[in-house]
């Protein structure tokens, strides 16, 4: 019976045609339209609606919580619940209730991160300096608007900024908020966009003021005789390089440190850090120190703990006896976040496009700015003024004739012909007309008249005066200046970072610090590293090691020298020996995998003194090749612990040699033959990668058995196994050479005393 044809067949063929037409389609795409499509709009709203603060100091989200606040009546008012808060700033900011409420808690003053919190705050907001310190649930905390805001939302209602539709077009924000000081100053930003960011440091209030007070009378004041450096709500100490702040200060770029303050107990023989780099947290240095205590390169610390309350952060730090504490933190500066760097990035929006400003620049746009909002301030206010004055001029004609007033308003017979027959017996517009007819009966008198006219000379005093400011840019100065002394005298507070000088602080050299002397270096074949000084490798040469493992190989070295560690990853760990217990030969020894932190079945192969970083290294490989990396091409600028790429992993390695001077070397094959060849012909690489070049040809499928300096070989014919060229295949080993032990790796022959 023939098998019936399955049903789907038909249909798969008719997919296969719409695969490949809708691959036709894709193919006709450009990745350059795709992107300018779909992910330029969004990379511009990262930069212009998220990420980047404005002049005024504040991301979109900073200034849609605090509008949200200032229009509940929270300015002055009561304290709410914080839950309120993020869901009424849902109907302005479309995002999670997460989201918010993290924004709202770095601007609380219960959290600490800013020098003026523009939140006050009851309940637990967390701490800035405390990444385990969490803050309570929006439900159970409590926010107003600080005294702060009224610097920021004082001339909102005065037409000082535009405002625009929210995202769902029910309601109205501004666009900026109308402050009277450079918040964008004061108050420190961060932010990550798509290909830029931002990063705003925070200075004092008073200095800040003080010096666009200044830069308004001169715009070539010097700015940092007035703002000598930023300012942090942690305190710390600031390492002060004038050279440097200059920099920053012009071109808005770049970077200084801050360091912790201290305090050393005599009666408890303790050290109490009581103020952090605002980059840091506690738990971060706790962390830190605790591994350099571990690791063994601080000895000097009993106990460490966290003593943080209700009181502000200390952490308390036990020493031993006999420990210099001004020592100990200058170790502790160097090896810990104690002391932190900074970097600057003055990235601000300014008409929607950002730009990286030095301070001078950014003083300019803000006055600029601020030139503005008062000019609309000062317009609204003309504006409201003399629709008054218009309004009470019409009053002052009744005073003429009120009773006349009265007898068109009885005799008129219709309600909507008052207004025009007041407009045609006293000659006013309609405005005066519906002013005055909606005068109450009883203010219908002479003298309430009379006290509403008598405003009329105020008000054309007031409207002159505007008029004149306007057109005055000195006298707008003035007022920007008062508004900014108005500030300093209400707001403006001691600096919370001192400021020292680079020569006042001493720096740690540990090497200073770090006693020299020779010793010896063993390595077991499965990892096991132990450093000897010769006084006790005297006492006991007998090297102990674990069941089924022996020695690999053997160096003399000293203390403060470096070592390469090179792995069967081909990757090449550094350490310094002195950061290695001086042991016994009774012991194991450290086991480097962990020691080091290695990968998942990664052991050390083997290990080279570097020195001065001078010679070469052989890597010889099982296919014959042989590469001749430079061992500079090992040393770094950087302390970094593990290099990548060490050497090629195209064939398995058989032998590994550090040399200085050229040298005649022996390879042998497994199929029994030997060459000997001098390093000179090997072309000397930087790439530590590289595959190498050959030096002896093999057949079939033989490989590389062993490689060695030939003065550990006891050869009776050299010339009959050397070559001139590379590669060559070698010659047969004779039978007076075949006694030859097999060379490990090392580059240096293994003493008696690692053989025991």
């Amino acid at each position: 019976m023939a098998p019936k044809k399955k049903k789907q067949d038909k249909p798969k063929r008719a997919t296969d045609a719409n695969v490949v037409g809708l691959h036709a389609a894709i193919l006709d795409q450009h990745i350059t339209d795709t992107l300018e499509k779909n992910y330029m709009p969004y990379a511009m709203s990262v930069i212009v609606s998220r990420a980047i603060p404005e002049i005024d100091g504040f991301k979109p989200s900073h200034r849609k919580l605090l509008y949200t606040m200032y229009k509940a009546g929270l300015l002055g008012g009561q304290r709410t619940k914080s839950a309120n808060v993020v869901g009424q700033t849902m109907r302005l900011n479309p995002h999670g209730e997460s989201a918010i409420y993290e924004t709202m808690v770095r601007m609380t003053r219960g959290c600490e991160a800013l020098l003026h919190p523009f939140v006050d705050s009851k309940g637990n907001f967390g701490k800035v300096y405390s990444r385990d310190m969490a803050y309570a649930a929006s439900r159970y905390t409590e926010v107003r608007l600080d005294q702060i805001c009224t610097e920021i939302f004082g001339e909102i209602d005065r037409d000082t900024v535009d405002f625009v539709d929210n995202y769902d077009n029910t309601m109205k924000e501004p666009v900026l908020l109308p402050t009277t000081f450079p918040n964008v100053l004061v108050t420190a930003n961060q932010g990550i966009a798509v290909g830029m960011a931002s990063m705003m440091c925070g200075f004092n209030l008073t200095e800040v003021c003080e010096t666009t007070i200044e830069y308004l009378k001169n715009p070539a004041h010097d700015i940092i005789s007035t703002l000598p450096a930023p300012d942090f709500p942690t305190g710390g100490e600031l390492i002060y390089d004038v050279d440097a702040m200059r920099e920053i200060y012009r071109t808005g770029r770049g970077g200084f440190r801050v360091r912790a303050k201290w305090r050393y107990n005599s009666a408890e023989n303790l050290i109490e850090v009581f103020e952090i780099p605002y980059t840091t947290t506690i738990e971060a240095i706790i962390d830190k120190i605790a591994e350099l205590i571990k690791s063994g390169r601080i000895r000097e610390i009993s106990d460490l703990r966290d003593e943080t309350d209700l009181n502000g952060l200390k952490i308390a730090i036990d020493l031993k006896r006999g420990t210099d504490p001004d020592k100990l933190m200058q170790r502790l500066f160097k090896m810990s976040p104690l002391m932190d760097s900074f970097s600057c990035n003055f990235n601000i929006l300014v008409g929607g496009s950002p730009r990286v400003m030095g301070v001078a620049e950014i003083l300019s746009e803000w006055t600029a700015w601020r030139r503005q909002c008062l000019h609309r301030k000062l317009t609204h206010d003309l504006a409201q003024l003399s629709a008054r004055l218009h309004l009470l001029e019409g009053l002052k004609l009744i005073l003429l004739d009120i009773d006349k007033a009265i007898r068109i308003i009885r005799e008129t017979e219709q309600e909507k012909l008052v207004v025009p027959n007041l407009m045609e017996g006293f000659g006013i517009d309609q405005l005066q007309a519906d002013y005055i007819a909606e005068i109450r009966l009883r203010n219908i008198n002479r003298e309430f008249i009379l006290k509403r006219t008598q405003e009329i000379d105020s008000l054309k005093a007031e409207i002159d005066d505007i008029n004149q400011t306007l057109g005055s840019d000195s006298r707008i100065k003035s007022l920007i200046i008062a508004d900014l002394k108005n500030v300093i005298k209400k707001f403006g507070i001691p600096r919370h970072t001192d400021i020292i000088h680079g020569h006042e602080v001493t720096q740690y050299n540990e090497q200073e610090h770090i006693e020299d002397y020779p010793v010896h270096l063993f390595l077991s074949c499965e990892g096991y590293f132990k450093k000897i000084t010769p006084a006790s490798l005297r006492m006991n040469s007998e090297q102990k090691y674990k069941e089924n493992d022996g020695p690999n190989m053997y160096l003399e070295s000293t203390n403060k020298s470096e070592i390469l560690l090179f792995t069967n990853k081909q990757q090449c760990y550094k350490a310094r020996l002195y950061e290695f217990d001086d042991g016994k030969s009774s012991i194991l020894g450290d086991y480097l995998p962990s020691k080091l932190g290695m990968d998942d079945g990664e052991n050390v192969l083997f290990m080279c003194s570097p020195a001065d970083y001078s010679g070469s290294l052989l890597f010889f490989f099982k296919n014959g090749k042989c590469a001749r990396v430079e061992l500079s091409s090992y040393a770094t600028l950087s302390n970094r612990r593990r290099l990548t790429g060490a050497f090629s992993d195209k064939s398995p390695l058989v032998s590994f040699t550090h040399i200085v001077d050229d040298a005649d070397f022996v390879v042998k094959s497994t199929d029994g033959r030997m060459l000997i060849f001098c390093t000179d012909r090997l072309a000397v690489k930087s790439t530590r990668s590289t595959v190498g070049v050959s030096v002896m040809t093999l057949k079939g499928r033989h490989s590389l058995a062993e490689a060695g300096p030939l003065s550990r070989y006891d050869v009776v014919n050299v010339n009959r196994y050397r070559v001139h060229g590379i590669p060559g295949p070698g010659a047969p080993l004779k039978s007076e050479d075949e006694g030859i032990v097999q060379i490990t790796f090392g580059d240096q022959k293994p003493s008696d005393k690692s053989e025991k």
